[in-house]
């Protein structure tokens, strides 16, 4: 599925914006990529789920694997895109209920792909990553939204920060 559509709905919805911004990393950005904004659009959110099915078509995998907040809604799309299991890592332990780091389960070997939104420097991608072995599972996978391209390492990401400035620049031009 080609991801122009979902490029163009993105920068519609404004979901790219430019400015000064603090990232989850501590790094500060002139352009920030609101994919949690973008993924409350439920077109949006299936062209994600669809791109991304499409990008792990060849990889073999038994449960997906987000952390709360932003990978939540796209593994729960792509959850249901694929009629796989997930299983949510919570930023923080809580300390009431079940008091839990974790909703859902990772059985023994079975095979994980982990969900981001927007990977800047990939540390919360590797934290998730590190937390499915904890668990006794084993990493098929990394796979966001958006790769900022600022992490000097490859994962596998539907679109590059590059490709949405260049297609909304390109977008500002045909309208002036």
């Amino acid at each position: 599925m080609s991801t122009d559509a979902l490029v163009r709905r993105m920068i519609e919805t404004g979901a790219l914006k430019f400015g000064d911004f603090v990232l989850s990393s501590g790094k500060r950005s002139r352009v920030y990529v609101d994919v949690k904004l973008a993924s409350t659009f439920p077109d949006i959110l299936e062209m994600i789920a669809e791109n991304m099915a499409a990008r792990l078509r060849n990889l073999e995998f038994d449960r997906i694997a987000c952390v709360e907040l932003g990978g939540v809604p796209i593994a729960v799309a792509l959850s249901l895109k694929l009629n796989k299991p997930l299983v949510i890592f919570r930023k923080e332990k809580k300390d009431y209920g079940v008091k839990g780091d974790r909703i859902g389960e990772i059985k023994e070997g079975e095979k994980v792909v982990v969900v981001e939104d927007v990977i800047t420097t990939g540390s919360s991608a590797l934290s998730a990553a590190r937390r499915v072995e904890e668990g006794g599972g084993v990493v098929a996978g990394i796979i966001a939204v958006v790769d900022r391209e600022e992490s000097g390492k490859e994962f596998m990401s539907i679109l590059k920060l590059s490709d949405l400035i260049k297609a909304y620049d390109s977008l500002q031009s045909t309208e002036s």
